[in-house]
């Protein structure tokens, strides 16, 4: 890489990222049933109806996992802690293995210099919680702030940030509008009430940890830019409603205490009554802001179809193993944009960006030179935006391990690292020694 430490600030951070059901194992260490497990259960919903059972097997082989971050020279490991894990029916009796794995998982990343990013949410439900409606059901705040004040009183003390929920968007819209992720459901209405209670939980966790004396409290929105498909005025209006969709709406709660009027047109008869009294809650006050980016979507309206009213249209730009357009201009707008709308002076953080390519071990090696250009591109949009006023201090590669990628199985490698999921041996790819040698001495 041509781009190392030496082109960013003295204090910026680098880390990589994963997720606990992609990597983990979840049948491990008596954690409970998640509705990613239902979803993967049922035909139709995953590739080869691969679920998370065993993974990556991180729960037995973090020790190995952790070296392999530190080596690399990464300063920091953001990672998430899985609900049912820790309380197998989302209320109630604690597993006591679980907590005690996160602790160890912890310890072991501070003895190793590295700084623990913390996630309480990454999508794994518990399937005694989606009986009761999940994130339709207006209790789940309180649900996932009792689930929060077990976690951090255990861990608060020892973890340099906390995120209360990954991608809200995918929770929410994804999951319930689209139905491409579990719980699968496709309901404007089931859509409209998660949208407003993912938020409403992240304040309630985010107002617990404050009780607990906690800061570097932040917040991480999955960001996809939004291109007008053609010039027509058409067009352009299709793109501001999905921009409102999968961006504004989550920024503009958190951190504006408001919802886009262009999304409420659609969706405020599906919101819960009296929800305009939950925003002071949403609208927490937060210590950071974290950006997760990968692609942009070419928008066009489709007035025969309900609202949104608006299809995704191909692009013409080199695209990933994903079919995802490669945009790295995307990642330096959005950093200016948020802070220039929403976030102002506070640390932004590249919270996850990377891609998935078909990468295979040939000779001993796996050879990724297509992900180390599409990190360089990104990089140097980030150093573009710090240049330009941003105040970002930190990027996180997603991912460290090749892993579980939801509703397309174990197909989709975006890791650092190549796992071979029969055997679970680890091969870091060329990627992987690019990023060491941009990060270690060689790089300072």
């Amino acid at each position: 890489m041509k781009l190392t430490r030496k082109d960013f600030p003295e204090d910026f951070i680098f880390g990589t990222a994963t997720s606990s059901y992609q990597i983990e194992g979840h049948a491990f260490g008596s954690a409970g049933r998640t509705h990613w497990d239902d979803y993967a259960a049922t035909p139709g919903n995953v590739s080869r109806a691969e679920d998370g059972g065993r993974a990556c097997d991180h729960y037995h082989r973090y020790p190995e996992d952790l070296d392999l971050v530190a080596a690399a020279g990464f300063d920091a490991y953001r990672f998430s802690i899985s609900w049912a894990r820790v309380l197998p029916d989302g209320r109630g009796a604690v597993n006591a293995e679980g907590l005690d794995y996160y602790d160890r998982l912890t310890d072991a990343m501070l003895e190793r210099g590295l700084a623990p990013y913390a996630t309480l949410y990454h999508w794994e439900l518990p399937s005694a919680l989606a009986d009761l409606g999940g994130w339709r059901n207006g209790d789940i705040g309180d649900w996932f702030a009792d689930y929060t004040e077990i976690v951090m009183t255990r861990l608060g003390d020892r973890m340099a940030t906390v995120a209360p929920i990954n991608e809200p968007w995918c929770v929410a819209w994804l999951s319930h509008f689209m139905g491409l992720q579990a719980p699968g459901i496709r309901d404007i209405r089931a859509a409209a009430r998660a949208m407003h209670h993912v938020l409403l939980a992240h304040g309630r966790a985010t107002q617990v940890m404050r009780g607990l004396g906690m800061d570097g409290l932040g917040g991480v929105f999955n960001l996809e830019w939004s291109n007008p498909a053609d010039d027509s005025e058409a067009s352009r209006l299709a793109a501001a409603r999905y921009d409102g969709i999968y961006n504004r709406w989550f920024m503009g709660g958190v951190f504006k205490g408001e919802y886009p009027a262009i999304v409420l047109e659609g969706l405020e008869p599906h919101l819960p009554s009296g929800w305009q009294d939950d925003m002071a809650l949403i609208s927490q006050p937060l210590d950071w802001c974290g950006i997760n980016y990968y692609t942009r979507k070419n928008i066009a309206a489709d007035p025969r179809a309900p609202w949104p009213s608006l299809a995704d249209v191909p692009g013409v730009l080199p695209k990933t193993y994903m079919d995802w357009e490669i945009y790295p201009e995307g990642l330096h707008d959005f950093l200016i944009r948020t802070a220039r709308e929403y976030t102002g002076d506070l640390p932004l953080y590249v919270t996850e960006n990377g891609m998935a390519a078909h990468d295979d071990i040939m000779a001993g090696e796996c050879r990724d030179p297509h992900r180390i250009d599409y990190y360089e591109k990104h990089l140097s949009q980030v150093a573009r935006a710090i240049a330009g006023g941003a105040p970002v201090k930190g990027y996180f590669a997603w991912s460290l391990l090749d892993n579980y990628e939801w509703s397309f199985g174990y197909d989709k490698r975006f890791g650092l690292v190549h796992v071979d999921f029969d055997t679970l041996a680890r091969t870091p790819k060329g990627s992987y020694h690019a990023m060491k040698a941009a990060l270690t001495e060689a790089g300072r």
